[in-house]
């Protein structure tokens, strides 16, 4: 099994091939717009369908290569399924296949196929980019222009990934909005840095927004683009700790499934605040990251349903009553009311996720006492 993964190579742009490649983009953009009206009007989102109700046309009216409109159909019905809002697309990419497209290891050179012919390109990269694609024949690729003019062609590798071991160890993972994430292993990263920069941006957003000039939505996207990149940055570094630490100790990652949780915490009453705060927590983008890196280590990744992980002490499986005032829980520190255990509450957490994981893999002999409903049951740790 493989896992694909990009790299994002900078192209050494002459400015004579600048024009080409910018007709290109807007041919290519031309005729996804063409193929989008087609299919919104026609109610088609099947690739062979819309192949043949926009192929021929495409092609005479935008003088695109052959492969470049099958491209570009297939991008449209990628997007229609993935999404139902889109109106228009812009000159800012293109998607590249084995036919018009072609790395050279040895030269550090990539061959793509532009509105007039073939033409090659020089990529300015260092070695972590030559790593990636040391012993690689990538055959597709996107090639894209930024907002500061530069060019970059992202080539897709298929890296093989490493069978996952069997493992009774594992490494239980709470994530939340103050702290980032907290393991069993007691490792946290905060989240003040990020909830700061969110702030910031949204007070600027504020003060923008009520302008409504061409200056002003430029503003927006900057800003926009800058906290998406910095969440990005900040969940790969993450992720890739997390995935070295459970391969260094041959251990299984072990998250809460939090699928509809923002549906879940907006139904409770919050200020305006809160609930921004809950609709940024990216929480699935970081899911995403270690998932993808895991493939490639070899590391196990569990999920566990997230009710009474945070309420349960992981000494004594005790959970703690619902009445606000008895909460065992005091800003950072968890306390047990039963057993009298304290510890950080992120990491108690992390702890508890850390045994419903172990329950699931050696799911014959562990149980988990629960007081529910002021009886005493014997449940399934991974039931919890």
């Amino acid at each position: 099994m493989t896992q694909t993964i990009t790299v994002s190579c900078k192209l050494e742009v002459a400015p004579d091939v600048a024009t080409e490649l910018d007709e290109t983009l807007e041919m290519f953009a031309d005729a996804c717009n063409r193929i989008l009206k087609v299919a919104k009007d026609k109610g088609v989102k099947n690739v062979t369908k819309l192949h043949h109700l926009t192929y021929n046309d495409v092609r005479l009216m935008t003088g695109l290569k052959a492969n470049h409109v099958c491209q570009a159909i297939r991008r449209v019905c990628g997007n229609l399924k993935a999404s139902y809002k889109i109106k228009q697309f812009k000159p800012t990419s293109v998607s590249l296949d084995a036919r018009t497209f072609r790395y050279e290891e040895e030269s550090q050179v990539v061959g793509l196929t532009l509105i007039g012919g073939r033409k090659k390109f020089k990529l300015l990269i260092g070695n972590y980019q030559r790593g990636l694609l040391k012993g690689y024949k990538p055959t597709s690729a996107t090639l894209v222009k930024r907002r500061n003019g530069d060019y970059y062609i992202q080539i897709c590798v298929d890296v093989p990934t490493q069978p996952p071991g069997k493992t009774p160890k594992t490494i239980g993972v709470d994530l939340g909005r103050k702290s980032i994430a907290a393991t069993s292993t007691e490792k946290t990263w905060s989240g003040e840095k990020l909830n700061q920069v969110r702030d910031k941006y949204s007070r600027v957003r504020a003060n923008v927004q009520s302008k409504r000039t061409k200056s002003a939505k430029r503003l927006l996207r900057r800003l926009s683009g800058k906290e998406r990149r910095f969440q990005s940055w900040v969940n790969h570094n993450i992720s890739k700790q997390l995935v070295a630490e459970a391969g260094k100790l041959n251990a299984a990652l072990v998250f809460e499934d939090l699928t509809n949780i923002r549906k879940s915490l907006n139904k409770k009453p919050c200020s305006k605040k809160e609930r921004r705060k809950t609709n940024n927590w990216a929480f699935y983008s970081l899911r995403m990251y270690v998932l993808y890196k895991s493939a490639i280590a070899g590391v196990t990744v569990l999920f566990v349903p997230p009710a009474y992980t945070s309420k349960t002490c992981a000494r004594c499986h005790h959970i703690h009553p619902e009445e606000p005032k008895k909460s065992y829980r005091r800003r950072e520190k968890y306390k047990c009311g039963n057993c009298g255990w304290e510890h950080n509450a992120d990491i108690s957490a992390g702890l508890v996720i850390s045994q419903l994981g172990a329950a699931v893999i050696n799911s014959e002999s562990s149980v988990m006492s629960c007081p529910l409903e002021g009886q005493l049951n014997l449940l399934p740790m991974g039931l919890h």
